[in-house]
């Protein structure tokens, strides 16, 4: 039998391949077994599925909803409001009349924790038990209404439950303000206070035997206003149920500093009358 007939013949032997002399051999590395990766992947197509999965509508909007009004009710509280303005007893400042489009104002609740109220700032307060005899609570007894009614006055567009009430800072603490027959017009410690903001001429008549054009009406004072208290007058001064109206009460017709809310800072709406409202210093004279 030749070399050729042999079995062996032509074919690679099942030995150990050749290598050249002092070369170690290397072992052989075990592949990854499939089932482990395919079970890797999967893995990772599973994650991005999970990854890519969107919440259902019906949950995300009452969510969404709900986050929003947390969001507005700790605004409403800690930072600022808007309020509507519902009378004309400070035009021409801020507009408002039963059956218009009042002005919307932006009411800034942190300015007054740092800094007191000064005469000239224009501010919403909580009237005192005397001043609630004008007012009149427009809510629905209707819970559902009710509800869309309260809803409506955080974002302004229905007055708030309160009898809230926007008025100028004519005197502080301590001062002593007046109006009599022959003053030029507010007097505060003797002095004549800026009345330039007030509405010229005045909307209603004023009776001369009880009062002036001057005064805005009827004759009061002098007065000196308690500690801690205001002395608060509309720039309508002929239809502003204001300081001078509640001299009998328990504070001289003045408002405690602790009912302020807020200084006013803005008309945000109606679009035309956007811009900021104006705190000059009233007794610069």
């Amino acid at each position: 039998m030749t070399e050729d007939d042999r079995p062996d013949a032509g074919r690679t032997p099942k030995g150990p391949s050749w290598r050249p002399s002092g070369e170690p051999a290397r072992a052989a590395e075990a592949p990854a077994p499939a089932t482990a990766r395919a079970t890797r992947s999967r893995r990772r197509r599973d994650d991005a599925d999970d990854d890519g999965k969107q919440t259902p509508w019906w949950i995300e909007i009452p969510i969404i909803v709900v986050i929003a009004l947390l969001i507005s009710v700790g605004v409403q509280t800690f930072v600022g409001r808007v309020y509507l303005i519902p009378s004309e007893s400070m035009q021409p400042t801020l507009h408002g009349c039963e059956g218009c489009t009042g002005d919307r104002i932006w009411v800034d609740k942190v300015s007054y924790r740092f800094s007191d109220p000064e005469p000239g700032d224009v501010l919403v307060f909580n009237g005192p038990p005397s001043w609630d005899d004008a007012f009149v609570n427009q809510r629905s007894e209707n819970p559902v209404v009710n509800s869309l009614q309260t809803l409506g006055s955080w974002i302004g567009v229905v007055a708030p439950d309160e009898n809230a009430l926007v008025k100028r800072v004519i005197a502080t603490g301590g001062q002593t303000v007046q109006c009599r027959e022959g003053d030029a017009g507010i007097m505060v410690d003797g002095k004549l206070v800026d009345e330039s903001f007030t509405l010229a001429p005045p909307q209603n008549p004023v009776d001369p035997l009880v009062g002036s054009e001057a005064c805005g009406g009827p004759y009061f004072g002098p007065v000196t206003i308690p500690d801690d208290h205001l002395w608060m007058m509309g720039d309508n001064r002929t239809n502003s149920l204001d300081s001078r109206y509640h001299l009998g009460d328990e504070h001289q017709g003045s408002v405690p500093v602790d009912n302020v809310v807020g200084k006013v800072q803005a008309i945000i709406l109606p679009f035309s009358r956007i811009g900021g409202v104006d705190d000059p210093d009233i007794q610069a004279n």
